[in-house]
């Protein structure tokens, strides 16, 4: 049994989990990867879709404790070995999927009205190629961070950061923000799945 101070901040944390995944296709270096679990614990989001096409899989529970600062422990994952798979999910559940591209038809992320859905998944691509053409042509949006200087492209890590930062400023900004935060039977779920860990 965890200590009353430990139940405390694994119930606070539990209660504080949002609506929300990232999805990162095929990311080549897994400890970049691994740093986007400690981005989602910060920003409370507990789940992450990894998609392994073309890269070599790897288990984020086998990696990267300095990385995360053990942030790996605390997120869930689930793994597929397609894009469609990973979308076909994200729609059973309801997910509106938000694709990082670079391209002129894409919507400015401070542009972009997250609160449109009370499920939101950013989608992210590999270090040098980014998403794949499959990942963007079936999106529902597509979204870019603007940057003003000579390098159009940031750390993985980096930009999950900032997309998940941008979506908690608009929900805790907006009128109801309780909406957006997991079911009070998740939550409990979660408390005592977080006590086992």
């Amino acid at each position: 049994m965890p200590t009353p101070e430990r139940l405390e901040k694994i119930t606070r944390v539990a209660n504080a989990r949002q609506h929300g995944i990232v999805v990162l296709e095929d990311i080549y270096d897994p400890h970049n990867a691994i740093a986007v679990f400690r981005s989602c614990d910060a920003f409370a989001i507990q789940e992450i879709y990894l998609v392994f096409d073309k890269q070599q899989a790897f288990d984020p529970k086998e990696m990267g404790k300095a990385t995360s600062t053990s942030a790996n422990k605390w997120v869930d994952f689930k793994i597929f070995d397609s894009i469609e798979d990973a979308y076909a999910d994200l729609k059973k559940r309801d997910y509106q999927t938000y694709a990082t591209v670079l391209s002129d038809d894409t919507v400015s992320l401070y542009e972009t009205n997250l609160l449109e859905t009370e499920k939101v998944a950013f989608v992210l691509g590999n270090e040098k190629r980014g998403l794949s053409e499959k990942a963007i042509e079936l999106a529902d949006n597509k979204i870019m961070i603007p940057m003003q200087g000579m390098i159009q492209s940031l750390n993985l890590s980096v930009t999950a950061s900032i997309c998940l930062f941008e979506l908690n400023r608009q929900r805790k900004n907006s009128n109801n923000f309780e909406q957006y935060l997991l079911s009070s039977e998740t939550s409990l779920d979660l408390i005592q799945d977080f006590c086992e860990r």
